[in-house]
């Protein structure tokens, strides 16, 4: 099977599919005290099989991670998609930003687009993100995109928070929905300074 994955756009950003250029970013974060919520610091070996994790998943799954570049300097700027591996409880909507390129709205701008494309093209009912309780900046960007604690869903190995974001229908054409756009717009204008607000 051979899966053709498609080219996101936001207003900032294009997202494309991991290639073998992106991959000393992957690395060079994953190998990072940033990795720290996300089972790293990783030695090189672990990052480069977690690479080839990230490409083969879009094979076996039909979705996957997606890369997020920068429209205007095609810089590499993080990752967002979904994420499901074996024995995984549901489907996850994750994300990633390189430790020098956070604090401007990039995760937030991404992942709403590609839930929006979870929701809309695939036909996704329902997506969790599984959280270090510790990792407050991802928690903070969770609930910025309306999702919630779960407290009954299943986690992965009972350490992990589960937050579950809104459903389709609660989206469309939603208070919630228009908050994140007028946030992201903010972010995308060039006089924006924000101060106080929560990273990525």
């Amino acid at each position: 099977m051979s899966t053709q994955i498609p080219i996101l756009e936001t207003t900032r950003l294009v997202l494309r599919g991991p290639e073998p250029d992106d991959y000393p970013d992957f690395k060079a974060t994953f190998t990072s005290y940033r990795a720290r919520f996300m089972g790293g610091p990783l030695n090189a070996y672990e990052a480069w099989m977690l690479y080839a994790a990230e490409i083969g998943h879009w094979q076996i799954r039909g979705y996957g991670m997606w890369m997020i570049h920068d429209k205007v300097s095609g810089d590499t700027l993080g990752m967002a998609g979904g994420w499901k591996p074996a024995k995984w409880p549901e489907a996850e909507i994750a994300w990633v930003i390189w430790p020098d390129r956070g604090g401007k709205g990039y995760a937030l701008e991404a992942t709403h687009r590609v839930r929006g494309h979870f929701y809309d093209k695939l036909g996704w009912e329902t997506a969790v993100s599984y959280i270090d309780p510790k990792n407050l900046d991802s928690i903070r960007l969770a609930e910025r995109l309306g999702a919630v604690k779960d407290h009954d869903a299943g986690t992965i190995d009972g350490n992990h928070a589960v937050y579950r974001h809104p459903a389709p229908d609660e989206l469309t054409g939603s208070q919630l929905a228009h908050g994140i756009e007028m946030e992201i717009s903010h972010y995308a204008d060039p006089l924006f300074k924000p101060k106080g607000w929560a990273i990525d």
